[in-house]
């Protein structure tokens, strides 16, 4: 037995217990001639006491402990004399009496500790020892604690956990897949699922009314704070439902998940949004609610003929932020420099100052007079110490996203974006399609298999830009944490859809010819939703980024630096395969 008892389980109620324990060591101290031992595991810190004057020998061995030292120790839980209340088993400490060092360790590269001094291209590099690191530790108990609550929760609800396959065939309607070459059918390949969305429609076909699955999905796409190219989804679809009834039931489970995790009872019933408001409020789909600064339209006020970057603009609009009229010029200046930046993309900044003293202050104050700079305040709901921020653009929805990035900046900058604050909502109604300049046509918001709204479906012919979708996403706190839709069940609807797509019908027969076969065998209505795991652990645990709720992340490169893949393959595995890599120079 390697030990008896954790190291964070012991409690002065244990004192002259004999106790074995096994675990790392997280440091150790001489003092004159004794030796204190750190001992770390899973669970704890418990703190190992060796006596030069009592055992010399061991003392000694004690003393060529390293860092990371694999080790047990057996001996007796004492009362400790000098208490650390920073830790549970502060009360007590272990005087040993057998030593068994089980796996010495080289010198780590980074302390093992929450506020370590390795940066995270090192501690990618050493995943496996960033993993002993207490808060690292703790986001992965918090997702293993979320994935049974959210288990068992479906189950009391009659959902079933079905596993749907990996290795699937290519939809490029989307994100780019991630292709497997198969040995066994050369020239042919297969995929790695985007999500299991067509394989959850086909369960809905076979009788499988209520499914989910903590599944795992696949996008080769470019990555940032919240994507992985291998993500998690909490994926579930129901039958014979409409759209409130699948929003009740998963709007309940984050009400179940909040108030167990993190003890926030959410409102009884979430606000919905529509998506042309949430565009309108906040220049995003996924608005952040936990503060003010929404947009105000300005066109009427200043489109008047006497500033031309105004005057030939489609759209002007700006957000009120509450007490920073004090700000200095170098601080106008960054925020200038800021929206100028390519991630952001806009030409330049207005602002206008409000003093406290009644004045006004304005990169514009030459081209209008100061009534209708107080028009402005006035419509902006401005107050003397306030400053207005304000962006315009000839494309209206991209200067609306423009001038999010610029509100969700002043958030933080105010420290106004606070993490133990949740405000969710649903975003409904999003429209069916929308423009690809890329592919030059249009393309599914969602996917090819949402359903119109019915009051928008006679539009299909002929504006089906318009189309409302039967769409809905679960938002918090500015993220996106989950989405789903109301399926087409309807064959010639189906047809109609991929026929707008662009889809020939041999073309569709050809991709979702499987799809298409099954509905013709009496499908019933269906619908869905999939909240992002991965997202969801992070905004309970208060993350910036999803890689520390994952226990082994690609870096922003998509590579795994621990394992350095992706790599090469042997020539062998090629000719296998029958396949030759000929990378283009150019």
């Amino acid at each position: 037995m390697y030990r008896s008892k954790t190291c964070g389980e012991l409690r002065l109620s244990d004192a002259g217990n004999e106790v074995t324990l096994a675990g790392w060591v997280q440091r150790t101290r001489k003092m004159g001639g004794m030796t204190f031992v750190d001992l770390r595991d899973r669970y704890g810190i418990t703190q190992l006491v060796f006596n030069e004057a009592i055992n010399a020998q061991l003392c000694e061995k004690a003393n060529k402990l390293g860092r990371e030292f694999c080790i047990q120790a057996k001996g007796c839980v004492s009362e400790r004399e000098s208490k650390n209340k920073n830790i549970p088993t502060g009360d007590i400490e272990v005087i040993v009496d057998s030593l068994t060092i089980l796996s010495e360790s080289a010198t780590p590269p980074f302390t093992i500790e929450d506020n370590t001094d390795g940066g995270d291209d090192i501690r990618m590099k050493y995943r496996y020892l960033d993993l002993r690191r207490n808060c690292v530790r703790k986001n992965l108990e918090l997702r293993h604690k979320m994935t049974i609550l959210i288990r068992n929760f479906l189950d009391s609800k009659d959902f079933i956990e079905v596993e749907t396959p990996i290795l699937i065939g290519s939809t490029p309607e989307g994100a780019r897949d991630f292709v497997v070459p198969s040995r066994m059918n050369p020239g042919q390949f297969y995929a790695l699922p985007q999500s299991p969305q067509t394989l959850k429609q086909l369960l809905m076909v076979s009788g499988f009314d209520r499914y989910f699955q903590i599944a795992k999905c696949f996008r080769d796409e470019d990555l940032r704070a919240d994507r992985q190219p291998e993500f998690t989804q909490i994926d579930c679809e129901m039958s014979f439902v409409d759209q409130e009834d699948v929003i009740a039931i998963f709007e309940d489970l984050a009400r179940h998940l909040f108030k167990e995790i993190r003890g926030v009872e959410l409102p009884a019933r979430l606000q919905q949004m529509t998506w042309h408001e949430a565009m309108k409020r906040f220049g995003s789909d996924k608005p952040d609610l936990r503060f003010g600064m929404e947009f105000v339209e300005l066109m009427d006020i200043l489109k008047i003929g006497t500033f031309p970057v105004f005057d030939s603009a489609e759209y002007i609009g700006g957000i009120c932020v509450p007490g920073c009229a004090n700000y200095s010029r170098k601080q106008l200046d960054q925020l200038t420099d800021f929206v100028k930046r390519p991630q952001v993309g806009a030409k330049g900044l207005v602002y206008i100052k409000y003093n406290e003293d009644g004045t006004i202050k304005s990169s514009i104050d030459k081209f209008y007079t100061p009534d209708v700079l107080a028009k402005v305040k006035d419509t902006m709901g401005a107050k003397d110490g306030d400053l207005v921020l304000i962006l315009s653009g000839d494309k209206a929805n991209k200067t609306r996203t423009q001038l999010c990035t610029l509100r969700l900046e002043m958030g933080d900058r105010l420290g106004l974006r606070d993490k133990d604050k949740f405000e969710c909502l649903w975003i409904v109604d999003f429209p069916l399609f929308e423009w690809s300049d890329e592919e030059e046509r249009l393309m599914a918001t969602h996917h090819p298999f949402t359903m119109p709204n019915p009051d928008d479906i006679p539009m299909l012919d002929v504006h089906p830009e318009n189309v409302r979708a039967k769409a809905y996403d679960f938002v918090c706190n500015g993220i996106e944490l989950g989405g789903g839709s109301l399926r087409i069940h309807d064959g010639q609807l189906q047809e109609k859809m991929f026929k707008i797509l662009g889809f020939t019908p041999e073309r569709a027969m050809a991709q979702f010819g499987f799809l298409i076969n099954a509905f013709k065998y009496g499908a019933p209505p269906h619908a869905g939703l999939a909240f992002g795991l991965d997202r969801f652990v992070s905004v309970m645990a208060g993350l910036d980024s999803i890689r520390d709720c994952i226990a082994f992340p690609k870096n922003n490169s998509g590579r795994d630096v621990m394992l350095d893949a992706p790599g090469e393959l042997d020539p062998k595995q090629l000719d296998e395969l029958q396949l030759k890599v000929d990378i283009s120079q150019e």
